[in-house]
């Protein structure tokens, strides 16, 4: 009798183009992590004013929602990998523009928004190729592990890259390359080794949809999720949640004013999080969640706005660092959670565009987020304004868990627990409903 490979554990790492990915993914992050402390550093320096923070978070987010409809279309019709490559050679363009501002010693804002708009562009589209991309790397039996592996990677890389950047901006360079130049020749660095190691993953998923563009096939993601209402309950849940419980666009108001801790200490204060996350993930790897999925992700979501109240109440780095954990740490099972929800629950020809629709509302829980932040806190001020977040976050979830039941009752986390729980009454209407139908029996 033949024995049933390992889905805990490392199982995921059996596979070489996953390997590969993951590999990439953590150079990337970190410079990606480090490049975003300094750009904020940088507009914070530059004007002072809280709202000028959070409209880098809204010229990232603009751009995906402008191209929701064709970046998921186009993860869908061409090869997803091939998306990748392109989108991040935008990125090294708009690095290399960022560079020459610092260079420069420019003191204008908006040359950065610009810039930022068109990471954002790429943002848009490398998002969907990327999360549909990643089933096609390990066997179906492995998919939950690689989710969880792939969430505890982005967390390694969240510690080191605002960390990284933290230091590379507090080096003592002479001439014009230092601070955050240095950092953005890093994030170059990082850049090239990520684009060498994706062009070097060997599967090729290929066109997965066959059907000729129309508007109908074009919206049929945002139709599946919201014929789903398990998907929708998740990432709206995500939304809001973190849309009003999200602090990190006011990290440098807190290391600089409120906590008195610099550069080093928002480098601290934005890998805090990342080490809960990572801590939460490990533990996932090797134990995961087998029962009671959408309870416990209820769970972790108020936890996560619990944390955030605390952070803003805070007046000292160690308490700060102990609550942004826990923020990270809860946040980490609803990751998790979600999106083994969003591929399990969505056939494989669709998961470009699901994916598109769970990048905007990822994308205005964090980018948006981070402009409603610096919008709160030019009006309340900073602490008020996370407080209030965090507030925020916990009525949500107590409301999600009543609007959702079929979030609630979920639980293994299996295409066929899942969709048994998110019962659906009406009939298919369309030619795209039948074949959703068709795909997911």
């Amino acid at each position: 009798m033949a024995l049933k490979p390992p889905t805990t554990g490392t199982a995921a790492f059996l596979s070489r183009d996953f390997r590969l990915y993951q590999m990439a993914r953590v150079m990337v992050i970190i410079g990606a992590e480090a490049q975003a402390l300094a750009v904020a550093w940088q507009v914070y320096q530059i004007t002072h004013r809280a709202l000028d923070l959070g409209y880098t978070g809204l010229a990232l987010f603009l751009p995906g929602l402008l191209f929701i409809l064709p970046s998921g279309h186009v993860a869908d019709r061409y090869d997803r990998r091939r998306v990748i490559l392109v989108c991040y050679g935008l990125q090294m363009f708009c690095t290399s523009a960022l560079f020459w501002f610092a260079w420069r010693g420019l003191d204008s804002i908006w040359p950065i928004y610009g810039v930022l708009a068109l990471i954002g562009t790429g943002r848009s589209f490398s998002g969907p190729a990327s999360s549909a991309l990643v089933p096609h790397l390990v066997p179906k039996e492995h998919f939950v592990n690689a989710v969880t592996w792939g969430s505890t990677i982005f967390q390694i890389a969240n510690i080191a890259g605002p960390a990284i950047g933290g230091i590379i901006f507090t080096l003592p360079l002479r001439g014009h390359i230092n601070g955050a130049s240095a950092v953005y020749i890093f994030t170059l660095l990082t850049l090239v080794v990520y684009l060498s190691l994706i062009s070097r993953i060997s599967v090729r998923p290929g066109r997965m949809e066959k059907r000729a563009t129309s508007m109908e096939v074009v919206l049929a993601g945002f139709h599946y999720v919201w014929r789903r209402k398990i998907l929708l309950g998740s990432i709206s849940l995500d939304l809001f949640a973190v849309l009003l419980g999200g602090s990190v666009a006011l990290l440098p108001i807190f290391a600089q004013d409120i906590l008195h801790a610099g550069p080093r200490g928002l480098g601290i204060l934005r890998a805090a999080p990342a080490i809960g996350a990572l801590t939460v993930s490990m533990a996932m790897a090797f134990y995961p969640i087998r029962r009671r999925a959408g309870k416990k992700m209820f769970i972790c979501v108020g936890l996560f706005g619990l944390g955030t109240i605390a952070f803003g109440l805070s007046r000292s780095i160690p308490f700060s660092v102990v609550a942004l954990m826990l923020v990270g740490g809860a946040d980490m099972v609803s990751v998790v959670i979600r999106s083994s929800l969003l591929q399990l629950a969505t056939p494989p020809e669709m998961r470009g565009r699901v994916s598109a629709v769970n990048s905007l509302f990822l994308g205005a829980s964090n980018e948006l987020g981070e402009f409603e932040s610096g919008l709160t806190a030019q009006w309340w001020g900073a602490v008020r304004a996370v407080v209030v977040g965090g507030i925020g976050s916990v009525v949500v979830t107590g409301l999600w868990s009543l609007w959702f039941p079929s979030l609630r009752r979920a639980d293994t986390l299996t295409a066929s627990s899942l969709l048994a729980a998110d019962k659906i009454e009406p009939k298919p209407v369309s030619s795209v409903d039948r074949e959703v139908e068709r795909s997911i029996r």
